[in-house]
């Protein structure tokens, strides 16, 4: 609790999906710099403690919760929210950041990797958020974040599984927004493009270009949260590049090579 005067003012809590690196672990930090209580889940162990000390260095104790578990692990979903409301008496955000990108050549068609990234990307958002967004409409409020993608927006050559999976957050996210903001609940989708993560150096994309941090990623993120915006762009000049790509014809489109 946060005192204010007389005032006792609750801390605020965020589950984080997909906080041991990357963007997940970024918007942890800034989330608890900005005075949240955050349950940190992801499937290693060691690097989700690590981002938990580190937060615990940077604003003490009792603030970051680390939760090692797959974010497939579907029949454990209900329990770690029920497990959140009876610890901790509130939830008020859920950021879905979870993310794989496997690489792909041009002539691979593995269905291997397609179905993690679908799995990962996709299925297990839809777990996640979902379980949001019941116990949201039941609260009149809260936050609903997924972490997309500007590869979502359109489908290029590059990795059919990968787009499509984008594609299908953006539309999911959007169909929780237009059922639930008539609720008071509020659901943003972020569309980064190149971020400085593990991620980025695995996929090893032939062109990178405006490559951002982690941080300033989550600082977007945050700062959005906070203004109730439906969509953003990280950063956000992709808005305007994307706007461009979404208008070029299809019969020129198919020709590009990213």
């Amino acid at each position: 609790m946060a005192e204010q005067g007389s005032l006792v003012i609750p801390q605020p809590v965020a589950i984080v999906v997909g906080a041991s690196s990357g963007i997940g672990a970024a918007l942890a930090r800034e989330l608890a710099v900005q005075g949240w209580r955050v349950i940190l889940i992801a499937r290693r162990a060691d690097a989700l403690q690590r981002v938990a000390e580190d937060i615990t260095r940077r604003v003490g104790p009792d603030r970051a919760f680390p939760r090692p578990m797959d974010a497939r692990a579907y029949d454990q979903i209900p329990q770690v929210y029920q497990e959140v409301l009876r610890e901790h008496g509130r939830l008020d955000a859920v950021i879905y950041s979870a993310g794989v990108l496997h690489p792909v050549a041009p002539d691979e068609y593995n269905f291997a990797k397609d179905r993690e990234m679908l799995e990962v990307n996709l299925v297990a958002a839809v777990a996640w958020l979902g379980q949001a967004a019941a116990l949201f409409q039941q609260l009149g409020q809260g936050h609903i974040v997924g972490i997309s993608s500007v590869a979502g927006d359109r489908g290029r050559v590059a990795n059919p599984a990968y787009h499509a999976s984008k594609a299908g957050l953006t539309t999911y996210l959007e169909s929780l927004r237009n059922r639930l903001s008539r609720r008071g609940v509020h659901v943003l989708t972020v569309k980064p493009g190149f971020v400085r993560t593990p991620m980025l150096e695995q996929a090893q994309p032939k062109r990178v270009f405006w490559v951002i941090s982690p941080e300033q990623a989550a600082r977007d993120i945050v700062n959005a949260m906070r203004k109730g915006k439906q969509v953003i762009y990280t950063p956000a000049r992709w808005r305007w590049l994307m706007l461009l790509i979404q208008h070029i014809p299809s019969v020129l489109f198919r020709r590009l090579s990213f």
